[in-house]
């Protein structure tokens, strides 16, 4: 099997999300054949071991991302937009109900690594993913999307803390941690100094030969030197292991065959990230085919690793003929390892983990309600997720006597969020929740204020507005965020006075001010759109969307490249750049069949891989959005200019390099 990632439901079942046809030679045929699977683990016996196995569903194509419900599966594939709903009506552990909840038949057929995941189920009862600019609710049985300011950012792996607050990874820009220190509903946001040039370093204890980027991303002693493969994070929130890493985050790195342990420090609402060790990983390995790409706490309190255990794990636009890593896999007959993957639970010699097996799905609501309570936040998050699904409102007045009156932070926190998800959270507790002696749970009652404030809630507002002076920066942060879309003055001075009285609090003033600054940018944009034709306004539009969602990954978000921790650009800057706003037929090239080498001089870490799998409307789209955006202004690109391309090049296999497109004459 190829395990991709796992999940939980209310019951204590494991399921398995395997890409068996992902990479199983270099050139990955058969890559696209609908024959992956999702497997149910069973422990039984409560021995600790998964004694039963089924095949839950089958014939999917790789499929990517897993949220248990209730007794339903919500379950995604790669190249699908939409999201399904599946559920095993008969008790033989084999999935015989499927539903659309997400209807989206847009085109999907960029890169596979560069494609969403995570399905996350976070604290607000919103359901967080990466790559895309939206999240969603789960209501009635489907899935409503709702608009996020930005694309998420990230690629595959999306961790959350007890709070909330979501970590993506951008294996594209080399960048293990990235749009962490708000809510990405407000837009992406990273910071210098989030962390240093030190944190980007690895430490592999094996030779690294397979790396992509070539002999500059190997030490003198052949290991890898710095994070490429940045994936599978988590925030550890369980109870059977060390108290001292409870919070701490983990990264995994399968290029490294290692997994990073990040400290977490909060500073004036400015979160900021360090390796735990000194030039040492948490988790490494000497086995070549150790390939972890994912981690989550368990409802043990433990931490599992999902490992795909194999030769290869770059996709096949990465492996291609004639490339080093090509070479890499042909000499080392990594190809040969497949099939393999496996799932670690991480243990400690002095701690019995609990043993308890979760029987929640069978608990009537009353019943859920005390797991809210509980030191492990696997039991916490499901307790609230299964109360929130079932819409069950007889529960409110234990919620509320909770959110009142428990002893216990996080507890309020849960009670608070898990009423707000029945639409059973009334005033008087809401505005108790504002005045709570924890910074925390008043910080949850202004993040639950967002919306009634975004309607332009007058009288929310005169009594959020003495937190302008809280204490607490994260508080602070929260007010401005959560008073950022309202169109009301009186939220607007609100905000301004924050970020005058408090010249602490960074977050906040670097986040107004890109906000700022993208309203006067979308303003010029929609200036200078009215001078163009309607379909060219359309064009541009849908461009600008897939770019957010796909290109920013490696190019940033406002198109001037992405650097993190001090390393090289991941690939080169479009803002204000002459080569976007010349021949429309270089850029033709490159996104049709890829660009690798250096770029005028300069060499870049990655390879541009080519997106020709898509049609020609969706390349023009692109193209069009980068040379009448960020700085350029230049003609659109018709479908019928990349389709003349697209003929004049079909026999090509390989992809461009600089001095080949600058040689081709017109």
């Amino acid at each position: 099997m190829s395990s991709v990632a796992i999940a939980w439901d209310g019951n204590g079942r494991m399921y398995v999300a395997e890409m068996n046809t992902y990479m199983q030679d270099a050139d990955g045929t058969g890559e696209m054949k609908p024959v992956c699977t999702i497997k149910r683990l069973e422990d039984t016996d409560g021995d600790g071991k998964m004694d039963k196995s089924v095949v839950y569903l089958d014939k999917l194509l790789l499929p990517r991302m897993i949220l248990p419900l209730d007794d339903r599966l919500l379950v995604a594939e790669t190249f699908d937009n939409s999201i399904y709903s599946y559920r095993d009506t008969n008790g033989d552990g084999v999935a015989d109900e499927k539903k659309m909840v997400f209807k989206n038949e847009s085109e999907n057929k960029s890169n596979l690594e560069h494609q969403r995941s995570g399905l996350v189920w976070n604290l607000d009862n919103k359901i967080y993913v990466t790559v895309e600019n939206v999240r969603y609710k789960f209501e009635n049985g489907l899935l409503k999307s709702e608009f996020q300011h930005e694309g998420s950012g990230g690629q595959w792996g999306l961790a959350n803390d007890n709070y909330g607050r979501l970590f993506f990874s951008s294996a594209g820009g080399e960048a293990p941690a990235v749009n962490f220190q708000q809510n990405p509903f407000f837009g992406y946001l990273d910071l210098g100094g989030q962390y240093d040039e030190k944190f980007q370093d690895v430490w592999p204890i094996i030779s690294t030969p397979d790396v992509q980027g070539g002999l500059g991303r190997l030490r003198p002693d052949s290991t890898l030197n710095h994070f490429t493969a940045c994936t599978g994070q988590s925030i550890f929130r369980g109870n059977s292991l060390p108290e001292d890493l409870k919070g701490d985050l983990l990264i995994c790195e399968p290029v490294g065959r290692l997994i990073r342990r990040a400290k977490v420090t909060n500073t004036n609402s400015k979160i900021t990230l360090k390796n735990a060790y000194e030039k040492e990983e948490f988790i490494a390995s000497t086995d070549m085919n150790f390939r972890p790409v994912n981690s989550v706490t368990g409802p043990d309190g433990c931490v599992y690793i999902v490992d795909m255990y194999r030769g290869i794990i770059q996709e096949g636009n990465w492996t291609r003929k004639g490339t080093y890593l090509r070479k890499q896999i042909d000499d080392k007959k990594l190809d040969k390892n497949i099939g393999r993957g496996r799932i670690y639970r991480l243990v400690h010699d002095g701690i019995k983990r609990d043993k308890t097996v979760p029987k929640m799905l069978d608990l009537t609501s009353d019943k859920l309600v005390p797991y809210l309570s509980h030191p492990n936040g696997w039991w916490r998050d499901n307790a609230q997720k299964i109360i929130v699904v079932r819409g069950d409102k007889s529960v409110i007045p234990a919620l509320k006597e909770l959110a009142l009156n428990s002893p216990l932070q996080l507890t309020r926190i849960h009670a608070l969020w898990t009423m707000n998800g029945l639409n059973g959270l009334d005033r008087p507790t809401l505005l108790a929740a504002l005045k709570d002696k924890d910074a925390e749970v008043r910080k949850t009652a202004l993040w639950i204020s967002e919306e009634p404030l975004r309607k332009g809630d007058e009288a929310l507002l005169t009594a959020v507005e003495p937190l302008k002076n809280d204490p607490g920066a994260d508080v602070r942060l929260q007010l401005g965020l959560s008073l950022r879309f309202s169109h009301l003055d009186k939220a607007q001075q609100i905000i301004a006075e924050i970020i005058k009285n408090h010249p602490e609090d960074q977050v906040l003033a670097e986040s107004h001010k890109k906000y700022q600054r993208q309203i006067e940018e979308k303003e010029a944009a929609e200036r200078n759109s009215k001078l163009l034709a309607a379909a060219d306004q359309k064009l541009i539009k849908e461009g600008a969307l897939i770019f957010k969602q796909l290109c920013a990954t490696c190019h940033g978000s406002e198109g001037k490249g992405v650097i993190n921790g001090g390393k090289d650009m991941p690939a080169p800057p479009l803002a204000s750049n002459h080569d976007v706003s010349g021949d429309p037929e270089k850029i033709i090239r490159i996104l049709l069949h890829g660009l690798s080498g250096p770029v005028n001089g300069k060499a870049y870490a990655d390879v541009m891989p080519p997106l020709g799998g898509n049609t020609d409307e969706y390349i023009a789209s692109v193209i069009s959005y980068i040379r009448n955006d960020m700085g350029n202004k230049a003609s659109t690109v018709k479908a019928d200019d990349v389709k003349k391309v697209r003929d004049q090049t079909s026999g090509r296999t390989k992809t461009w390099t600089w001095n080949e497109l600058n040689s081709i004459k017109k």
